[in-house]
């Protein structure tokens, strides 16, 4: 049985941890898999209850942070050193960028016959500085070229990754789709969306607005607030907005809610009403997603972002900015409206047109779930990942017997 050690940066709600823990439970029993992983910040969620759930009982690498700290990654190097000579896996997997850095570098130096990397996003745009990005990308360059293979999640991040970064060629490429359980987001709709609705005040002649994610500068929360703004000067509808998730950007996206005029309250017992509601995180995104008319988007850089995944399982309308992987994970027009990126009054017209419009928003819900029901289900994540590990384990044997094969 080939063994896998599967490497994520760390265990926050999100896509990577998502894919990771289907991979880990559901690819046996044809592999066998040690996942491992390092330490959330202290703004973020800690989502080992995700892998709890499955019954994955992961190894946490206490050094292995996402931030660049040479003594602590130098440490984490050496234990992944350590724990590859030990297990002897046949494959490294690595998931996003700290992990695929150690994970990838401490694979090289172990001659480990076989290394995979997936990109669940990269830090190329909107994340760093011009020469921390060039470096990044000098750094990806080579590492894909000592990779056996790289998985991206969509077409347009391949796209990224072979045309317009130049990271490696297409043929060294495979896109895999991320995965998910989304049946939960089928189930007793109306009984989750009282409980939510009734949880936070709201009527039923009320439009609820969410965004969902961390509260860091690359999520750009300040154009929701912007847009939001507008769309109440213009409509007569009664909108509530529900900004949900924690993080380092908390305080500043208050202070620009305050700037801005719009009122707040945060998401806590006693609960009363405002226009904003900042509810901190929340881990029943079923629920969540029930109660919500509408859910927005406005990142500056997305890969894969899971809530737009699960807000199409939930039937729900949305407004995005059109960057990254976006239009590979939703219909535009059909399932989503798509802004430019930073147009606080091109979102705000895209919010308008679904808050005027009920039929809409009920016509983008049935085309939600039919889109995502199968192409996002974990079933097909888990066969599309066999098919390429017995593919890269089959050209692996043969190039070991040609090595074999020539004479002394």
């Amino acid at each position: 049985m080939p063994r896998i050690l599967r490497i994520l940066n760390r265990f926050n709600l999100g896509g990577p941890t998502y894919n990771a823990a289907y991979l880990t439970k559901y690819m046996a029993p044809e592999f066998e898999t040690l996942l491992v992983g390092g330490c959330n910040n202290a703004s973020e969620k800690n989502s080992e209850f995700i892998v709890n759930n499955l019954g994955i009982k992961p190894k946490i690498i206490p050094q292995m942070h996402r931030e660049i700290s040479p003594a602590k990654d130098y440490i984490a190097l050496n234990e992944l050193k350590k724990l590859i000579k030990e297990y002897k896996p046949d494959i490294v997997h690595t998931h996003a960028s700290k992990a695929g850095a150690l994970g990838r570098h401490a694979a090289i130096s172990c001659k480990v016959p076989i290394i995979v990397h997936t990109f669940h996003g990269h830090v190329f745009d909107a994340y760093f500085s011009q020469w921390k990005s060039s470096f990044y990308k000098r750094l990806e360059r080579f590492l894909a070229h000592r990779s056996t293979g790289i998985i991206a999640i969509s077409d347009m991040q391949k796209n990224d990754l072979t045309n317009k970064y130049k990271i490696c060629s297409s043929e060294k490429v495979r896109v895999i789709p991320l995965g998910f359980d989304l049946q939960k987001f089928r189930e007793n709709i109306e009984q989750k969306r009282n409980e939510f609705r009734s949880k936070y005040l709201l009527s039923d002649d009320e439009i609820a607005i969410g965004i969902i994610g961390r509260l860091v500068p690359i999520k750009n929360h300040n154009l929701f607030l912007e847009s939001i703004n507008i769309l109440k000067s213009r409509t007569d509808k009664k909108i509530r907005a529900f900004i949900i998730g924690d993080g380092e950007c908390r305080q500043k996206i208050q202070e620009k809610a305050k700037a801005l005029g719009i009122d707040f309250v945060n998401g806590l017992e006693p609960y009363t009403k405002a226009p904003l509601t900042f509810t901190s995180w929340l881990t029943d995104m079923d629920v969540v997603n029930a109660g919500l008319d509408i859910i927005a988007l406005t990142s500056l850089n997305e890969g894969t972002p899971v809530s737009l995944i699960e807000a199409q399982a939930s039937g729900k309308p949305i407004v995005s900015t059109k960057v990254g992987g976006i239009e590979n994970i939703v219909i535009p027009d059909k399932t989503a409206l798509l802004a430019s990126e930073n147009k606080a009054e091109e979102f705000a017209d895209k919010l308008y047109k679904l808050t005027e419009n009920s039929e809409l928003r009920h016509e983008f819900a049935c085309n939600g779930w039919d889109f995502v029901k199968s192409k996002f289900h974990y079933s097909r994540l888990v066969r599309d990942m066999t098919e390429y590990y017995f593919e890269l384990i089959e050209k692996s044997n043969q190039g070991k017997k040609k090595v074999m094969a020539v004479p002394a």
